[in-house]
């Protein structure tokens, strides 16, 4: 079966915290399946719209894990690749009262790290729509390779390329590569950019204000800029080269009020909302309200992965606010 969307980045084991406050705090927690670009794949499986993913794990206990929650939620395998001999990456993640959630990494030469360059052949992206990357593997060699790679050549193959920048500063503190500059590459290479005011923060992005950012993003490169903006919604804006734009446009959707229990995996899940929304051929507003209703209940139960959404159950949540 042909898919028309690839998804590519780092599949990790997520460490949730069962209480809230200070990593330092913290005694228990239960594991679960994460990484940005394998929660965007696993969410898009949910919404019925099944991508292909390129990711990477080690040949160890944590691999095996994520292999079998990877393929549980419908991925073909044909590009997740085990490293003999790296191990897999770990995320412990400590949650503060109101579900905001800060992030300690393991993954110093791991197998995520290691993806590299051809994998994706040009005769396997001809078929491709639509490409997703993020931002973690763009720290290390020879993942930062692999994937600004793969986001030419399926530019190249005419594929719609989206970009979410996932800031983490510790993992390039030490790093020979600037994040801000990084960013700044992306934007003249991708056709869709979905960060966060914090990402722009951490690029040296000015910021002021969701909407006249997001038009000034425009000019940097991409056609389509989506920001999200936690419990107070998300703004998009698309110039006339959008496909769901008719001519230069912005609009606001103020979100939906939920209980939030933690908020790990709400912006992959708005990722995954948008993208499957447009290439089912949303127009910008409606691609905007479907990915704030994926992330808003996204966020009502723990876990990334575990806590996604299915289409049936968004179509529910949208008509009884309605």
């Amino acid at each position: 079966m042909t898919r028309d969307i690839l998804v590519a980045g780092e599949t990790l084991v997520d460490f949730i915290p069962r209480q809230t406050g200070p990593l330092a705090s913290v005694e228990t927690f239960s594991r679960r399946a994460g990484g940005a670009p394998a929660n965007v794949a696993v969410g898009l499986a949910h919404l019925g719209v099944v991508p292909d993913f390129w990711t990477r794990v080690g040949d160890d206990a944590f691999g095996d894990h994520l292999t079998t929650v990877l393929d549980d939620a419908g991925l073909d395998d044909t590009y997740v690749e085990v490293d003999p001999s790296a191990k897999t990456g770990l995320a412990f993640v400590s949650l503060g009262e109101t579900a905001e959630r800060e992030f300690s990494f393991h993954r110093h030469e791991s197998a995520d790290t290691r993806l590299e360059p051809g994998r994706i052949d040009d005769a396997a992206l001809a078929d491709v729509e639509w490409v997703h990357v993020g931002g973690v593997t763009l720290a290390d060699e020879p993942a930062r390779t692999a994937t600004l790679d793969l986001v030419d050549r399926a530019r190249r193959a005419g594929a719609t390329v989206s970009f979410d920048p996932n800031a983490r500063p510790e993992l390039w503190a030490d790093d020979a590569f600037s994040f801000a500059d990084t960013v700044a590459d992306l934007l003249g290479r991708v056709d869709v950019l979905k960060a966060t005011p914090d990402d722009l923060a951490a690029a040296d992005v000015d910021y002021d204000g969701p909407e006249p950012t997001a038009r000034r993003l425009l000019d940097r490169g991409p056609h389509t800029v989506c920001l999200t903006l936690g419990g107070e919604g998300a703004v998009a804006a698309a110039t006339a080269a959008a496909p769901w734009a008719d001519g230069e446009t912005s609009v606001f959707h103020e979100g939906y009020t939920v209980d939030p229990v933690d908020t790990t995996g709400a912006g992959d899940a708005f990722t995954a909302g948008v993208v499957a929304a447009l290439v089912d051929g949303a127009d910008l507003a409606e691609g905007l309200a479907f990915a704030n209703a994926v992330a808003a209940v996204t966020t009502t139960a723990q876990g990334a992965m575990t806590a996604f959404p299915s289409r049936e159950s968004i179509a529910s949540f949208r008509a009884d606010r309605a």
